[in-house]
This record gives C-alpha cells, structure tokens and sequence, in this order.
C-alpha cells in the first residue's frame, strides 16, 4: 500500500488513477473498469450470502423459505435505511481526496461511527419486535414464527455489521477496494458452513430450520467487523486519522452527515420497502405465491450485482474528479458507466428469459413453486434494463452529491405507482369505495402476484428515466455540481 494516495498502487487503482484532465475514452473505460471489477465482486459475494440462504432454506422446506423471507422484509429495507445514511461517506472521502485534503476524514468518519452505534440500537429493538408487525399487518401461520425466531438470532450481529459498513464505505472512497472485497468473499463459505450446521442440524447441533440460517448471518456479521479492524490498520487508512483523536458527538457535522446520507438511505429504502411490502402483501395469496415471489427477487438481486458495483465505481471516480475540479472526466465517467450499464441490462435480460426454468430449480424442488417463480423471472427480465442503468445513474449522482432529488424520483415511481398500482392489479377493485357500490363495468379478474411485478416493472421506468435525465442534466450544470460539493 502507498501512502500517497493520490497516486494509486501497481496493485490497486485508486480513484485519481490517470486522473489527467484530458484521460481518454478507453483510458478511462479501463481505469472504471478496474475500479469497478472488485466492488463487482464484493456485491457479489454480498449478493451469494443472500442467496445461500434463501437456497439452503429452501432446500429444508418451503415453509422455511417462507419465514425467512418475511424476516428479511423487515430486517433489510430498515438495515438499508440506516446503513444507507452512512454511504455518504463514500462521496465525501472520495472528494476530500481529490481536493487533497483528506486528513479532515478522520472528523467525519468518527461523527458517521456515532451514527452507526445509534442506527445498531434502532435495528436490534425493530428485529426484536417484528411479531407485532406482522400481527398489524394481518399476516399469521407457522412461518411468522420463523420470521420471528430468524430475527431476534440475527440481532445479535446487527452491531459487527452496521459498523463494518460505515468502514467499508470509507475504505471504498479511498479507491482500496480489495480488501473490502476478500472480506466478502471469506464469510461466503463461513455462511454456507454455519447455514448447513445450524439450518439441518449438523455436528451435533439441533436442526433449526430458517431460524438457524439467522444465527449464521448473526456470526457472519461478527467475523466481518473483525476481519474490518485488520484493515483499518493499513497505512491507507491512518492516513485519514479516524482513529487518532478522539470525538464526542457533534450537532452540526451529523446534521451535515444527515442532510447527504438521509437521502440516499432514503432512496434504497423506498426501493427495498417496495419489494418488502410486495412480499408481506404476497404472504397473504399463501406460502407458494410467497416462495416463488423471494426466488423471483433473489435472482434480481444476484443480477444487480454489476451494474451496483459500477454504479459504486462511478461515484467514486465522479467524486475525485469533482473534488480535482475535473468536471469533464466526471462526466466522462459517467456518460461511460451508463452505456456499459444499458448493455449489461440488454444482454442479461436475454439470458434470464432463456434459462429461466434451471436457474429456478437451483432454489426449490416444489413443482408449484418452480412453475410460479419460472413465470415471475419474466418480469425481472423486463425491467433489467432500466434497474441496471437507474442502479448506475444514482451512483453517478452520488459521486455529485446529488442524493435529494433522486430520492424523490424513487418516492414517485416506487410509492405514487407501484405499490397502489400493483395492489390494484393484485386484488381488483373493492366491492364499494367510500360506501359506493363500484359498478360491475370496472371490475377485473385480479392479477395476484403478477399484478405486484407488472406495477413495478412500470414504476422503476419512470424512476430510471428521470434520474438519467437528472444525471444527464447535473453533469453539465457547473453550478449546480459547485453547490452541491459544498455540503
């Protein structure tokens, strides 16, 4: 590792690598693309953790698959809300560097771990709560006690994981990318172990079903917080003196934190929740409709893992350059992200429509289930495009620190249109609305679940379309990209 981190190691690109201001079309492609490949791979293996989970719980029985699927609707759209809010680290890092000045980090950092402590408390009391949700909701059955058991185990790790996120934030904003991503990719194979042993009961441990897969992701997240504070030791990161001074928690520079970071938690939450919400609305139609919608969702999930580590690469690089005062290679950069993004999206749309039917049999063995999930991946497929070029654009803008506006386009599109729609589509209309008899020429045979997928399919369009239009638009506003650097 170098210590002058504005010149990036042989081993590792930084974000200012080749940071000329005239860096070429392909110079550039390369220099994303080696900034990008191994935060491809951390969401990846981030990605791989999910889905060993929902595979090996599947594997036990549909009604575990079931209960760890309405745990996760809970735990991860409130995870992603308040780890989300510490993502603002990764502009601000990458722009202090760029600008030189990246020895005012340490201040930051420690005001976002303050914020962390109190987002570990919030998470454990909501997992330790979630019964009554799910009795407010009207949702009941035996995998609501799985739900139930899955999150107060996985409560126990959310502390490790909430702070090793906030530091892998950071480590990302300085371009040292890969040990984030080899931290990934260790605790893949400790989940596998720790999911066969405690979901079928294994070397003498008793057989805890999805309730087990919570206390492996519980001592995952332990193992990935101590692999993190091996890494904070590394001169890259004592360059940023976080852990040189010591720093109560201050009323202005969270308010600065908040006023970045609350948007984009903002927005991956509004993007989460639409999913979560479909699947407790799903939980109601029966535990088929419910495993067959988490298989669905779990291969998008997996599909994302590109273009969210492009789009990642490219708020780094777009954050350095705007922090070098390079405006034209920001957008140099982001014009590339986006086109590299709607290619993947095209070519990945084909592949999930031919091999539909064998990447559902990965996952269950419940014929009516295969069947269900086979006819929802189409629908994935569809919309691949404008969720991988929406994933990318948001990380351009993030890079701006361009994070409000886009969290009301994901408030419109997610919320305005495709849950109402989607609910409409999915159960038809009332018999009566505010007391009047709703006549029989609008009525509609219900869509079920299919009507949930086609509303959002619909809805994450319009988001897709107006944050490329706003990247589009911020990129070549010098003014705007100037105030919005100040904060």
């Amino acid at each position: 590792m170098t210590n002058d981190l504005a010149t990036p190691s042989k081993s590792e690109p930084g974000p200012g690598a080749k940071a000329g201001p005239s860096s070429g079309l392909g110079s550039e492609l390369g220099t994303l693309l080696r900034l990008a490949w191994p935060m491809m791979a951390t969401q990846f293996f981030i990605m791989a953790t999910g889905f060993i989970d929902t595979l090996m719980a599947g594997r036990s029985s549909a009604l575990d698959l079931a209960g760890v699927t309405l745990g996760g609707n809970i735990m991860w759209p409130a995870f992603m809300l308040l780890t989300g809010i510490t993502m603002a680290l990764t502009p601000i890092v990458s722009q202090l560097q760029g600008s030189g000045n990246l020895a005012d980090a340490g201040a930051r950092i420690r005001q976002a771990l303050w914020f962390a402590l109190a987002s570990s408390i919030v998470m454990v009391l909501i997992c330790l709560n979630a019964e009554p949700m799910y009795a407010a909701m009207g949702i009941s059955g035996p995998e609501v006690a799985i739900a139930s058991g899955y999150l107060k185990a996985a409560a126990w790790g959310l502390p490790a994981v909430v702070f090793y996120v906030a530091l892998r934030q950071v480590c990302e904003g300085l371009g040292q990318v890969r040990l984030p991503m080899w931290i990934a990719a260790g605790v893949v194979p400790v989940n596998a172990l720790l999911n066969y042993t405690f979901i079928y009961g294994k070397f003498g441990f008793p057989a805890l079903g999805g309730v087990g897969c919570g206390w492996a992701t519980a001592i995952v997240f332990w193992v990935e917080l101590l692999l993190m504070l091996i890494v904070v030791k590394q001169p890259f990161f004592r360059v940023t003196q976080t852990f040189a001074h010591w720093s109560w928690p201050q009323f202005r520079p969270l308010l600065r934190l908040l006023r970045l970071g609350a948007p984009i938690g903002l927005a991956i939450f509004l993007e989460m929740a639409v999913f979560s919400v479909m699947g407790l609305a799903i939980a109601r139609m029966g535990v088929i409709e419910l495993a067959a919608n988490s298989v669905a969702g779990s291969l998008n999930w997996l599909t994302y893992v590109l273009p969210a580590g492009l789009g990642a690469a490219a708020s780094i690089r777009v954050g350095y350059y705007v922090g070098a005062a390079q405006l034209t290679n920001a957008r140099n950069v982001a014009g590339i992200a986006f086109r590299v993004s709607l290619v993947y999206g095209v070519i990945m749309s084909l592949l999930l429509v031919v091999f539909r039917s064998s990447l559902v049999m990965m996952y269950t063995n419940d014929v009516e289930v295969m069947q269900l999930a086979a006819q929802l991946i189409l629908f994935v497929a569809l919309y691949q495009i404008f969720d991988d070029t929406n994933a990318v654009a948001v990380g351009a803008l993030r890079g701006y620190k361009d994070t409000q506006v886009p969290m009301y386009y994901g408030l419109i599109g997610f919320w305005l249109v495709a849950i109402p729609l989607g609910t409409l589509l999915a159960f038809g209309l009332p018999d009566t609305i505010f007391g009047s008899p709703v006549s029989s020429a609008w009525q509609f045979d219900p869509m079920g679940v299919y009507g949930y997928w086609l509303a959002l399919t619909l809805g994450l369009f319009i988001v897709a379309l107006m944050v490329s239009v706003r990247l589009f638009r911020t990129s070549r506003d010098e003014v705007r990209i100037n105030q919005l650097a100040v904060g």
